[in-house]
């Protein structure tokens, strides 16, 4: 019961940050072109400052959730005393999962802080070149997402 629970935690946090980044990089960031640089960067920056928040806790819950399942399976393997190795697509979902993570770090924790000093001193240009190095780190990690899926599924 308590391994379904954290799956389901685990798919729940992965589909917040993943459709998050999604809907930010396909649906608003395009829909936001036709304002004002003072406009568009303002929202953006509310926008991220909250989406950032959440996924901060979504990456959380995803490396605790996933440590935790596999430690679990680990254990319970050697407990029954079968060796451990684990599965490719669980090797390749953890990799790139701390990956994604690493450069999610990148982004709140340097980039937006960038794009935060930017917009409070009203500095549109400098704003716009931090927002567009955050628009390429997210494509980045939504990548990464959706191949992890895609394997997750295909090989699981």
């Amino acid at each position: 019961m308590i391994f379904s629970v954290l799956k389901t935690l685990h798919v729940l946090a992965v589909v917040l940050w993943v459709g998050g980044m999604a809907f930010a990089h396909l649906f608003l960031r395009p829909s936001v072109q036709t304002l004002e640089a003072p406009v568009r960067l303002r929202l953006l920056h509310t926008v991220m400052k909250r989406f950032f928040s959440t996924v901060l806790w979504a990456t959380l819950v995803v490396l605790a959730t996933g440590l935790w399942m596999i430690g679990r399976v680990a254990k319970e393997t050697v407990q029954a005393g079968l060796a451990f190795n684990m599965p490719l697509d669980w090797t390749i979902m953890a990799s790139l999962g701390i990956l994604m993570i690493a450069i999610f770090g990148h982004i709140r924790f340097a980039l937006f802080k960038r794009f935060t000093r930017a917009v409070d001193a009203s500095d549109w240009t400098a704003a716009g070149t931090a927002m567009a190095s955050i628009r390429q780190w997210v494509l980045v990690n939504l990548c990464l997402g959706v191949f992890i899926i895609a394997i997750t599924l295909l090989m699981g």
